[in-house]
């Protein structure tokens, strides 16, 4: 069974202010509660082929991997990908004009896991999503200044 766990917010920043921070692994640890520790594999800034190593806590375990950027459109898309460990994962950030200067950011989250990852598929699927909306909550309320 595949995941693929889609979440979106608005946020009251125009797209430019909102694609910079969201894209800067830099600024990870500050939205993501699960990430516990960000590092460049190649020198920043971000562009297609760089590489950043993540070491995150998710469902009580400790995970490290490190995301390659496949696909970088400025203000608009980033894709990343990890072929590491029992669940390669692909996370997608979309970021949409949503009028008065706002901004509509997507986050996807989609993988195939393997071994004993695909029994528990779809609890991480749902754990996923409810920390997705945590984290772009978090995001909103750093860059609305909450």
């Amino acid at each position: 069974m595949a995941v693929d766990v889609e979440t979106g917010i608005e946020i009251a920043r125009p797209r430019d202010e909102v694609a910079a921070y969201a894209c800067d692994p830099d600024n990870a640890m500050v939205w993501y509660e699960n990430i516990r520790d960000v590092s460049w594999e190649t020198p920043p800034p971000l562009t297609v082929g760089s590489r950043v190593a993540f070491v995150a806590s998710f469902l009580g375990r400790r995970l490290s991997y490190t995301y390659e950027i496949v696909e970088l459109v400025p203000r608009e898309r980033l894709v990343m990908r990890t072929a590491e460990g029992p669940f390669p994962m692909e996370t997608t950030y979309e970021f949409a004009d949503a009028g008065d200067g706002r901004t509509r950011m997507t986050l996807r989250n989609r993988g195939e896991p393997s071994g004993f990852a695909k029994v528990g598929a779809p609890v991480m699927a749902a754990a996923m999503r409810r920390a997705n909306r945590k984290d772009l909550a978090a995001l909103r309320a750093v860059l609305e200044g909450r």
